[in-house]
């Protein structure tokens, strides 16, 4: 059986689905890795999906290297704005109970199209290698959660403890371009909720109220000095409010403002200096609003950076070139987004290879780079514009995904 992967491709793109509610993607996932022969469980950390592939050698009479592979499947609240035949229109139900359009915005689905595809490769070529390949499609990685979900349902118990973790993510780079680097490859991040209170009432009577919409306003600039004036030039940092909430009628100041932030940063040194920062800041604002009750800040989620094993990043860097060519593989430099990817690991005490591969068509990409244009012309992930040329984004994802596996495999 060979298996379509641009129609399962175009069919998860259409169907994207939010975090811990992605039903449907797990069952087609689990459906092809069933029909691929592999051991599946489902529903594992809420919706994920643990595939098991078992090759022992028939010489020695070993199991061998054990390989986790991971994909991550959620979508994003985004409506796609890409003009695609095949572009989402789907809605979901948000956290809050909102409706809300759906759309791969970050590559998901292509990641479980490339997963796919890689162990139908490995399939077809099992007389070559052996070992044990597991295969985690994984929940939630938007929220920083379905990892440890999966990993607090106990599968280090259930199933081969890896040698090494490896996973891979969509980005725009030129299609055929692999970004991997030893080190950290991805920051650390903190999601952080900041309510605000204040004294409500009647907005034709301010003085009678503390307002937290004007709390909040100020509270927004302030923490933008953080990076600019509290962080070495040469370091990096982001602090980010994505989301600000107050009031629900333009004659009413309301009692409280919600923000919320997105913190990133590539070391634990850096991370406490920039949330002792926003503590003192958000506290700081309140204060001189004269808010009679103090801020409230909750960590919606902490994930730690993701850090490349050296020794493992060098054998893969070597594997990926010689399968794809040397100019094919370059460094990416720090990545100052985050993921939860290095959990696994980090729980079984394995090393981490996580690599980026390009997505973007290489005429286009060249021509925003001769234009200075890049940051303007190439949609990046998370945009409603994002979305990767199917061919040849699938095969070298493929292709990496399975050289990689290949290379710890006996």
């Amino acid at each position: 059986m060979t298996i379509d992967l641009e129609a399962l491709y175009i069919d998860l793109h259409q169907h994207p689905e939010l975090s811990f509610q992605e039903h449907r993607t797990a069952a087609i996932a689990a459906g092809h890795l069933r029909d691929l022969g592999l051991e599946v469980e489902e529903g594992v950390g809420g919706t994920g999906v643990v595939a098991l592939l078992s090759n022992p050698s028939t010489d020695s009479g070993t199991e061998g290297p054990v390989v986790w592979l991971r994909a991550d499947m959620d979508g994003l609240p985004v409506e796609e704005a890409t003009g695609l035949p095949y572009a989402s229109t789907a809605r979901g139900v948000d956290p809050a109970g909102h409706d809300v359009p759906v759309m791969h915005a970050c590559g998901h689905d292509m990641h479980v199209t490339a997963m796919i595809g890689a162990v139908e490769r490995l399939l077809a070529t099992r007389d070559e290698w052996s070992g044990t390949v597991v295969v985690l499609i994984q929940p939630a990685e938007e929220f920083g959660a379905g990892a440890r979900a999966m990993l607090d349902a106990g599968i280090l118990d259930r199933y081969p403890r890896p040698d090494i973790v490896l996973g891979q993510h969509v980005t725009p780079f030129p299609a055929g371009i692999i970004g991997v680097r030893s080190g950290t490859q991805m920051s650390a991040s903190d999601g952080l909720t900041v309510t605000m209170h204040g004294r409500g009432g009647h907005g034709s009577r301010p003085h009678t109220t503390i307002d937290p919409v004007v709390m909040a306003a100020a509270t927004v600039m302030r923490l933008q000095t953080i990076t600019s004036r509290e962080i070495d030039p040469k370091d990096v940092a982001v602090v980010t409010v994505g989301s600000i909430h107050a009031g629900l009628k333009n004659n009413i100041i309301p009692t409280e403002a919600t923000l919320e932030l997105s913190l990133r940063y590539p070391t634990d040194t850096m991370r406490d200096k920039v949330l002792a920062s926003v503590e003192r800041i958000v506290k700081a604002e309140a204060l001189a609003s004269g808010a009679e009750r103090e801020p409230d800040i909750e960590t919606l989620h902490t994930l730690p950076a993701t850090i490349n094993d050296e020794e493992a990043t060098t054998r893969v860097a070597a594997a990926l070139r010689a399968k794809l060519g040397d100019e094919a593989v370059i460094d990416p430099g720090l990545f100052t987004g985050s993921e939860d990817v290095s959990w696994f690991a980090r729980d079984a005490g394995a090393p981490l290879v996580f690599w980026f591969w390009g997505g973007f068509d290489p005429a286009v990409f060249a021509e925003a780079v001769a234009k200075g244009r890049v940051e303007s012309d190439i949609p990046t992930n998370h945009s409603p514009y994002f979305a990767p040329e199917i061919h040849p984004t699938i095969e070298v994802g493929v292709t990496a995904m399975e050289t990689a596996a290949r290379e710890f495999l006996a």
